[in-house]
């Protein structure tokens, strides 16, 4: 490699789609219409069953077929059989209801306006049958995931060695909905037998592959583009059934349909993080050594499919101690899947688990930072083998210092300014550090520029970006000289992005493809007897500036575009593909983090402030400054609304969400933001990839609500153990202090 590919002075330092976000000009999913002629394209909006359990005897479409616009109505009654291989997200293939909100027909129309005008035509009726709405009332009737190994022996089932000191509490996260800016949506057509659709998704291989498989046809006839993504956070990393419908509406009308879901219609059929229900202890010895951990950990889940959300992961992971045990079951509820969410397992693992380790803290008198360390692992605990890299010690010392963590006052409720509460708190963050198989392009063209592209994805996270200045990097070229495209099943194919991959599985194929391409043009300028290098040892030639030249003679040489342009004029090209290298069996690939938080407390409202939050990072190498603390910054401001805000409420009567829209399900906006200070350790972790690069879409949620909870009890003296921590729960909490 030429130069670094995180290197300050080779980093692109604005975003390569920034302008294109900012004009309105970068087109997503539901934007298109080239190349079929906007008359043709027409409309579909799904209609949602008002009953959480049950079957639909008969769907009366007679009036709504009668209304001005309307093409086609598919119900369960007419829709077309799928393959579905036992899937039971909502495709229109049977009459069962498994949830309030479920999709049970769909309106294909002239317009928007009137297939949704249509769709309040419909008469459903329903043979219905009691639901299960009651969580808390059923968790003695928790299972065992079906498609996962039996659950570890129970706590209970075995002593539990508390030592000096023994916490036994429960933990409470809600169940929250993704809600990215751009809703889910698709545009598809058929010409022939081949199906092209623009879905937003994070995963269009895999949309791909499932549309084929549903519509049983070959995989090269299906063709998915999807060039931006407006958020996507989890709940656009699985095929929901709007794709597949909008697929299966455009070969019933033969036309081009386009379907994007409104607000409301994202509660339930496209996924949720489950709700968590969290029994911990931990037991100590007096000086703070654990001597054992028990996590037991019960999550809602679907009458479709399972879902876990593995909160109990963190707890076998962050800290020392050879009496570990967690376990996890499912409760079958009439509500929609679960999904996917940013971080899902570690986000309300690490918000539970470090609030427990907080209260130890508590409970000994000892500095939450001090225990940490002295319960510090350079070991996975649980599967006994060393992580890819670790470098967690360094990110307490750095952020505790940027902080200011030793002017904490251990007593709570002692920082006062005015008729506010002070406090201060710390977690630990955490991530599993992830890498799937990827193939980029990469080619050098006689103008001097180049082109890379893969068929992954840009969720907003930067993808664009880095792939450019990846292969900048290799040729020692100008970034901003960089064409970079993805988000087409044409191109080389890429995973999903989710479970935070991306970077460490694309940017190798990146980098490889391109040291291919450098390599070719070396190797025709040594062979071309007109060139300045003809003759020069491989080994002795290097490239900067869109050049290749003799090491130690920089003036010999020349530009790549004098090169190709004498050879023909043809793009220099090369495809490479690369896949894991990590032994898992050797290794535990994770990342790690510290971070700290001031919450200020209004005495007499109990209305919490996060004043700032400062983080540091082990992730590997960053790639680029801008995108990537971005991303960090990003996932801060989600623990914040994990902490304060964030619940999906259901009607415990009919299972529908009732805060179904943005005015209603709360998320942080500006004033709830304050300062928010990340940085990262840049050491490579070489272990997982060449590059010595991690995902990192995902940690910096992690551990920051835990920090703002601790910090509210460091304010308030109130422990509280459900998310999210309002001022009616910190109001009623028993003080602790």
């Amino acid at each position: 490699m030429s130069v670094a590919i995180n290197d300050p002075a080779e980093q692109l330092k604005e975003r390569y789609d920034g302008v294109l976000k900012v004009t309105g000009t970068a087109k997503y999913a539901a934007e298109f219409s080239a190349p079929f002629d906007k008359k043709q394209l027409v409309y579909a909006f799904p209609v949602q069953s008002t009953v959480a359990n049950g079957t639909i005897t008969a769907i009366d479409t007679s009036a709504a077929e009668r209304a001005s616009g309307v093409l086609q109505i598919l119900t369960p009654f007419n829709a077309p059989k799928l393959v579905t291989a036992g899937n039971k997200i909502q495709y229109l293939q049977d009459s069962n209801v498994y949830f309030n909100g479920q999709f049970i027909a769909l309106v294909i129309a002239r317009s928007l306006n009137e297939a949704k005008s249509a769709a309040g035509l419909l008469a459903v009726s329903y043979k219905e049958q009691p639901a299960k709405l009651d969580l808390m009332g059923r968790l003695d009737q928790g299972r065992a995931p079906k498609s996962n190994r039996p659950p570890a022996v129970e706590p209970a089932e075995k002593p539990m060695p508390h030592g000096d000191v023994l916490i036994d509490q429960t933990y409470i996260t809600p169940v929250q909905n993704h809600n990215p800016m751009e809703p889910h949506g698709t545009i598809a057509w058929w010409d022939g037998g081949k199906l092209t659709v623009y879905d937003a998704t994070q995963g269009i291989s895999g949309v791909k592959s499932g549309l084929a498989k549903i519509f049983s046809i070959d995989p090269e006839a299906v063709h998915v583009m999807c060039p931006y993504v407006g958020g996507g956070f989890g709940t656009k990393g699985s095929m929901w059934s709007q794709t597949v419908l909008a697929a299966m509406a455009a070969q019933a009308v033969k036309r081009p349909v386009k379907l994007i879901l409104e607000r409301t219609q994202m509660f339930g059929p496209v996924g949720a993080r489950p709700t968590t229900i969290n029994h911990i202890q931990l037991g100590a010895t007096k000086d703070g050594k654990l001597v054992a951990v028990r996590h037991h950990a019960v999550c809602n889940t679907s009458m479709m499919e399972d879902f876990q959300e593995s909160s109990m992961g963190p707890s076998g992971l962050l800290y020392a101690c050879d009496n570990i045990q967690t376990s996890g079951k499912l409760v079958e509820m009439n509500w929609g899947m679960g999904t996917w969410q940013r971080a899902p397992g570690e986000a309300p693992g690490t918000a539970v688990t470090e609030l427990a380790m907080d209260e130890l803290a508590h409970a000994l008198k000892m500095d939450p930072l001090e225990l940490r360390l002295l319960n510090y692992t350079e070991i996975d605990p649980e599967r006994k083998k060393p992580f890819s890299s670790k470098h967690l010690r360094e990110c307490y010392t750095q952020a505790a210092e940027r902080f200011g963590w030793s002017k904490r006052n251990a007593m709570p409720g002692q920082m006062r300014e005015g008729d506010k509460l002070i406090g201060y708190g710390m977690a630990t963050a955490t991530y599993p550090a992830n890498r799937g198989a990827a193939s980029a392009v990469v080619r050098v063209m006689a103008n001097g520029h180049a082109f890379v592209g893969s068929g992954t994805q840009d969720l907003g996270t930067g993808m664009y970006t880095i792939m450019a200045q990846t292969a900048a990097a290799e040729l020692g070229m100008d970034p901003k000289l960089v064409e970079a495209k993805l988000g087409d099943t044409t191109l080389p194919p890429a995973g999903g992005s989710g479970g935070s991959t991306s970077t460490a599985s694309v940017l190798p194929a990146v980098a490889q493809a391109t040291q291919d391409v450098r390599t070719k043009m070396i190797a025709m300028a040594i062979g071309d007897t007109g060139s300045p290098l003809h003759g020069v040892a491989e080994a002795d030639v290097d490239a900067k500036g869109g050049r290749l030249f003799v090491k130690n003679d920089a003036a010999k040489g020349e530009t790549f575009a004098s090169l190709l342009t004498r050879n023909g004029g043809n793009a220099v090209e090369a495809q490479a593909s690369t896949k894991p290298t990590l032994d898992r069996a050797a290794y535990t690939p994770q990342s790690f983090g510290a971070v700290f938080a001031e919450v200020a407390v209004d005495e007499h409202t109990h209305m919490v402030q996060v004043r700032r939050v400062v983080g540091t990072y082990d992730i590997g190498i960053l790639v680029n400054n801008t995108t990537g603390l971005n991303q960090l910054m990003g996932g801060v401001v989600w623990g914040v609304g994990f902490a304060l805000h964030e619940a999906t409420v259901h009607d415990p009567v009919y299972g529908r969400v009732v805060n179904e829209n943005l005015g209603e399900y709360h998320v942080p906006v500006n004033p709830d933001i304050g300062t928010i200070d990340v940085s990262v350790l840049n050491i490579p972790d070489y272990n997982l990839n060449p590059l010595g690069v991690r995902g990192i879409g995902e940690i910096g949620i992690t551990g920051a609500m835990a920090a703002i909870g601790n910090a509210i009890f460091n304010a308030t003296g109130k422990r509280v153990r459900e998310y999210p921590m309002t001022p009616d729960k910190i109001m009623t909490a028993e003080s602790r202090a």
